[in-house]
């Protein structure tokens, strides 16, 4: 998972004069862990010299990841045509050689009738997207103030949730971020936070060096895992360079927390191997399916291989979205395998010292 410091760029002739090695050199200076480029708007390009058909990306991955820097790709979408907007990420993403790929979707998604759009670019995305690739979502600060927004279709298939707190116009970003991450952490699918600030002129508004600190250390504080800003040419270019220089200066070191239980179980099934999968539960663990109920290691061993073997042969398999905390879990998943595809998967877990001590799951194979 993304951590630490990031900007986002827009265009990249604007940065540094389009010098990808100076951007590089720029961005290891100030601290930055990753560069979020704009890769693609609609089911069109972006950052790409028409006129000469010369692709501008290409060259800052490499100048950034010969820096130790994460190139990370980002997308405006609307909508229009959620197929063809899917298959533009993916292989935009995937020429590119991106660690992850962030969803921009604003405004055309927030109205009613858009929640079946949403779902087919998130199933088209998720079909193509190379194995691997983190997929997050940048929106909304506050889901309240956007109930048409089809939050559920967008985050139950996303690994992260990057939501834009820009303090425009006020001074409070710290109120406004924790406000941000207490409403998102009550929604379900409840998906690792990270956030966007504001690093840009609004008028004759601008951020203040407090703000910037303030708004970093409250991340901090809330364990949000990362922190971007909006955007490179405008904060280097725009805003009084001791803007740039407070977050250069700002030593980010929240450490990711534990995977969740339901990420382990997930990447234990990604194993294919049913002792790591059963070391995950207790001796006498009751494990429950529509079709029986198995108690004891020995049993669901024989069960995990079966499955394995027979039902989802060398399957891929990805968490959607998990709920609860202390000793419960609900969590839902998917899978595709040689054999079929499991969208439906729903499972419980009941804890015991970190151990899985109950499990109830119920997922249907489609052939």
């Amino acid at each position: 998972m993304i951590t630490g410091k990031g900007m986002f760029i827009w265009k990249i002739p604007r940065c540094e004069g389009g010098d990808p090695q100076k951007i590089a050199n720029v961005a290891a200076e100030a601290g930055l862990s990753h560069v979020v480029v704009k890769i693609a708007d609609g089911t069109n390009k972006y950052n790409y010299d028409w006129a000469h058909h010369r692709d501008l990306i290409p060259p800052l991955v490499e100048a950034l990841q010969a820096k130790g820097i994460t190139a990370w790709g980002w997308h405006y979408i609307y909508g229009r045509d959620p197929v063809g907007e899917a298959r533009t990420a993916a292989q935009r993403t995937q020429q590119l050689g991106l660690t992850g790929y962030v969803i921009d979707a604003e405004m055309e998604f927030d109205r009613s009738g858009m929640a079946d759009k949403a779902k087919t670019f998130m199933n088209t995305l998720r079909a193509n997207m190379p194995n691997g690739v983190l997929i997050g979502l940048s929106s909304f600060r506050y889901p309240s103030y956007h109930p048409a927004f089809p939050w559920d279709e967008f985050l139950s298939r996303c690994d992260f949730n990057m939501p834009q707190v820009y303090w425009v116009t006020a001074h409070n970003p710290g109120a406004q971020l924790q406000r941000s991450v207490r409403e998102f952490r009550a929604m379900y699918p409840n998906k690792p936070m990270l956030a966007v600030g504001s690093a840009y002129r609004y008028g004759t508004w601008e951020p203040t060096v407090h703000d910037m600190n303030e708004f970093m250390q409250t991340a901090m504080d809330l364990g949000v895992l990362a922190v971007n800003f909006w955007e490179w040419h405008w904060t280097r270019d725009t805003l009084p360079p001791q803007i740039w220089q407070a977050i250069a200066n700002f030593q980010w070191n929240v450490s990711p927390p534990p995977p969740d239980i339901t990420e382990t179980y997930i990447n234990a099934l990604n194993s294919h191997n049913p002792d790591q999968v059963v070391s995950l539960y207790t001796d006498r663990a009751v494990h429950v399916t529509a079709a029986r109920t198995i108690t004891g290691k020995a049993a669901i061993r024989s069960w995990y291989t079966t499955f394995f073997q027979q039902l989802l042969p060398n399957a891929s398999f990805t968490l959607t979205g998990y709920s609860g905390r202390g000793n419960s879990r609900h969590f839902t998943w998917e899978a595709t395998s040689s054999a079929g595809t499991v969208r439906n998967g729903n499972d419980v877990f009941g804890l015991l010292d970190g151990k899985i001590a109950y499990h109830y799951t119920f997922f249907t194979i489609e052939r």
